[in-house]
């Protein structure tokens, strides 16, 4: 009786698991653009476009459109350079 229960139970959970998202920002660039999509039959999505320097030339590609310019949160801001290592002299 275990068994069977068990086993419909692991069989539903696996059915009810969201598929997982993969990471949607692109890390090298600062700024990226959410566009908003309208589907046909009432389906809807988004997405995101990472492919911005400045948030002047994402507002420019977004005029018009559905979308919204935000700051990258995946982006490295001013990322200290390596600490250079020096050599001890005898």
């Amino acid at each position: 009786m275990r068994l069977p229960l068990l086993t419909l139970t692991a069989i539903a959970a696996l059915f009810a698991a969201a598929d997982a998202d993969a990471q949607t920002y692109d890390p090298r660039y600062p700024v990226c653009m959410h566009v908003y999509t309208s589907g046909g039959r009432g389906g809807g999505g988004d997405y995101y476009d990472c492919s911005f320097t400045s948030i002047p030339q994402c507002r420019a590609t977004a005029s018009g459109r559905a979308a919204s310019c935000d700051v990258n949160p995946y982006y490295v801001f001013d990322e200290p350079p390596p600490r250079r290592r020096h050599k001890k002299s005898n």
